[in-house]
């Protein structure tokens, strides 16, 4: 059926009922006028082997993620606390997005596997000529790491004393290695919890390794997911906390940041992190004669890679001084930033980033957004 206001958006969201972002987002719906929009359950999606949406209806792709059952059908396992099987999940979830016809998507399936792939992300950035921490796995040519010798023998060979160990499809740091050596001695930083049997389960607790043979453990149970390497870069700090930003990018502005700090190399905010003072950011940026737009700059730069999707969420690494940055990832689902309005000068302000989004989609910013050159 089709929508009795032709002018007027039929919107639908493929993620799970229950998530908070789905009611973020049929809250901005609503809000504009708009009726809420229909939810289609990844369960039935992945069920059923696919939906069907009208060509009139607007679709978005929500997270598949905080549902044990999507969890079970994606990772094959019952409990998703534990980490491995992100290559299994990668497999089903980009099956999922290719099973989905019709409608106008907010979402390029292709570019959903790319960002959910970090060493194809990290090389489509570097290609694009965006700075990002050098990496030795990043592109599709990029060196395989089947374990721990292999990540030992890249680390000498690409003099990396210092490197994340990340697997390449996971997300909110899960299984997320910070490795630093010297002096002859080797820790490892990270929310993994090896347990004596030797399986690996995320925790809300960040903890350190210390003994090789517990680092060569949990790199080789993950090296079969696939893992992906990058250089550990020095980070600018805040009231003496590592400092980064997530900075959400909507129909390629930069319209809303957060400023992340934490002791730990891990700024999210579940493992312990905390806000920051944003504007002390832009302050200190501007101090070291270095222009804040420059910066939020090179998120949108970051965003173009990816044209076809509306909205993303870039991790930026601002460098010790403040004056460069580089990106450290670029998620799909890096929105949910409850109650932050946008970016003096963005568009968005007094809009969170779900209101954004309907706008963008309101105003046709959307179309003119995907005119863009899409990766390789």
């Amino acid at each position: 059926m089709s929508s009795p206001h032709p002018d007027r958006p039929r919107l639908a969201v493929v993620g799970n009922p229950e998530n908070r972002r789905i009611a973020l987002f049929t809250d901005a719906v609503r809000a504009a006028g708009l009726p809420g929009p229909r939810v289609v359950p990844w369960t039935d999606v992945l069920r059923r082997g696919g939906a069907e949406f009208a060509a009139d209806e607007t679709v978005r792709i929500d997270s598949p993620g905080e549902n044990a059952e999507v969890d079970r059908l994606l990772r094959g396992t019952d409990d998703p606390t534990r980490v491995e099987g992100s290559g299994r999940w990668y497999a089903g979830f980009t099956a999922a997005l290719r099973s989905l016809r019709g409608g106008r998507r907010l979402d390029d399936p292709d570019d959903l596997a790319v960002l959910f792939d970090k060493r194809l992300c990290h090389g489509v950035l570097d290609a694009a000529g965006v700075p990002v921490p050098a990496s030795p796995t990043s592109g599709p040519d990029g060196t395989p790491v089947r374990g721990w010798d292999d990540v030992r023998a890249l680390m000498r060979e690409h003099r990396m004393p210092r490197l994340f160990v990340k697997p390449a499809h996971g997300s909110s740091a899960s299984g997320v290695l910070a490795v630093e050596t010297g002096g002859g001695r080797i820790r490892a930083t990270t929310s993994v919890e090896l347990t004596p049997d030797g399986r690996l389960y995320n925790s809300l607790k960040v903890r350190r390794y210390d003994r090789e043979h517990d680092l060569a453990a949990i790199v080789d149970t993950l090296a079969p997911d696939g893992l992906h390497l990058e250089r550990w870069l020095p980070k600018a700090s805040q009231e003496g906390r590592a400092a980064d930003l997530r900075v959400v990018v909507v129909a390629g502005r930069a319209t809303h940041a957060v400023l992340r700090t934490s002791r730990s190399p891990m700024t999210n905010l579940h493992l312990g992190g905390s806000r920051g003072d944003l504007d002390a950011a832009r302050r200190a940026v501007e101090a070291a004669g270095a222009r804040w737009a420059d910066l939020l700059g090179v998120c949108e730069r970051a965003a173009a890679c990816f044209p076809r999707t509306l909205c993303v969420g870039v991790d930026l690494l601002p460098a010790v001084g403040w004056r460069r940055a580089a990106v450290g990832e670029v998620n799909a689902f890096g929105d949910l930033l409850p109650r932050l309005t946008g970016l003096p000068g963005s568009g968005a302000e007094g809009l969170d980033t779900y209101a954004a989004q309907v706008a963008a989609v309101l105003s046709g910013s959307h179309h003119q957004h995907r005119t863009g050159t899409p990766h390789a």
